[in-house]
């Protein structure tokens, strides 16, 4: 299966909309990544995937990646450099553990969905949104290309 065919159309709106949702009250940017298989540690292709899109290049450095990997079942949180100076350790862990709760009832959609509220909520606390605010990455889901 593809990734881009994971999801049904109204799953993705679901998905990006969530996006949209939860950058309305953080600086904060986020973005879904959804890929077949993720060659090697889930974290590495995650990092690599978090440069491929450009997360790394946000003015605060405050950019979250949501990374799937549908075939192998693999699946990371990552945040820039900007988040991780000010947030604990295991900052992503809570949101990650309701995440996969989700997706073990097979609810893949609405598990993303929940997870990125919670990053936005997250997010708030340290990078509020303020009127200068610009959408600095695509809220829309990228996709690998098998």
């Amino acid at each position: 299966m593809k990734p881009s065919e994971f999801f049904n159309e109204t799953q993705k709106q679901q998905i990006t909309q969530a996006v949209k949702d939860a950058e309305k009250n953080t600086s904060g940017e986020i973005r879904v990544h959804i890929e077949s298989d993720c060659p090697g540690d889930v974290l590495d292709r995650a990092a690599f995937m978090f440069a491929q899109l450009d997360i790394h290049k946000t003015k605060l450095r405050n950019g979250v990646l949501f990374y799937l990997s549908v075939n192998d079942r693999k699946f990371a949180i990552l945040g820039d450099a900007g988040i991780n100076a000010v947030t604990p350790e295991n900052f992503w862990d809570e949101i990650k553990e309701i995440v996969l709760t989700n997706f073990k009832k097979g609810e893949f959609a609405s598990g993303l969905s929940t997870g990125i509220k919670m990053a936005g909520d997250a997010l708030k606390k340290h990078f509020p949104y303020n009127a200068n605010d610009i959408n600095e990455l695509s809220d829309e889901i990228s996709f690998g290309k098998k």
